[in-house]
């Protein structure tokens, strides 16, 4: 997790800009997943982006939540985000390695699940959908937290990895007719593995 997320061009999955190399997009296939591009526990806490109410409510504008959601966002419901995403960041990648989640983990999960999610809304047309208003950090985490629910529990769940390149700790559930991912990218640790790979046929 050598990288930090961005918004950029039109496409599946968020614009990573890693420190090193070139943007790549990467789609980890569930909304709850995208909140992990955010940072994470322990040794990922370097990458933190969410600061304050503003970093909470741009990643909600880059993630796949359609139409983007207004938001009012306090400092603790950010706090509450980070404990979020790093609960799931460690029960997802239990789940990856065919291990259960903690016991506190799960009950982080259970707790930011049982507030109320976002509603979503017809407009006046009929035609398009909005998002009830007003809104806050916690229907926005209310809503990631149901969709990891649904993740770990439902028929992929067996399909949720860890990106198998080098130095790579991204997080995605593989929902490919196959089932056969193993990256993160294609762009990104594919391509590196293809070109490690290709050296060391020549060598």
């Amino acid at each position: 997790m050598d990288s930090t997320a961005s918004t950029g061009a039109a496409g599946p999955g968020i614009l990573m800009r890693p420190f090193t190399g070139a943007p790549f997009r990467f789609d980890p296939g569930a909304l709850s997943l995208e909140l992990l591009t955010t940072g994470g526990p322990g040794p990922y806490r370097r990458f933190e982006m969410l600061h304050g109410p503003a970093d909470l409510a741009a990643w909600a504008e880059r993630s796949r939540l359609t139409p983007t959601p207004v938001l009012d966002i306090a400092e603790s419901e950010v706090a509450a985000a980070r404990e979020l995403r790093d609960a799931l960041f460690r029960a997802a990648t239990a789940r990856a390695g065919g291990a259960e989640p903690s016991a506190a983990d799960v009950a982080v999960l259970n707790g930011a699940a049982a507030h109320p999610p976002l509603v979503p809304v017809l407009a006046a047309d009929g035609a398009e959908r909005h998002w009830a208003v007003p809104a806050d950090g916690t229907a926005l985490l209310a809503t990631v937290a149901r969709d990891a629910v649904e993740l770990l529990t439902g028929p992929y769940a067996h399909r949720v990895r860890v990106c198998s390149g080098e130095n790579c700790a991204l997080v995605y559930v593989d929902t490919s007719r196959p089932g056969r991912r193993r990256w993160c990218s294609m762009e990104r640790c594919g391509n590196r593995h293809k070109v490690r790979a290709l050296r060391e046929r020549r060598a």
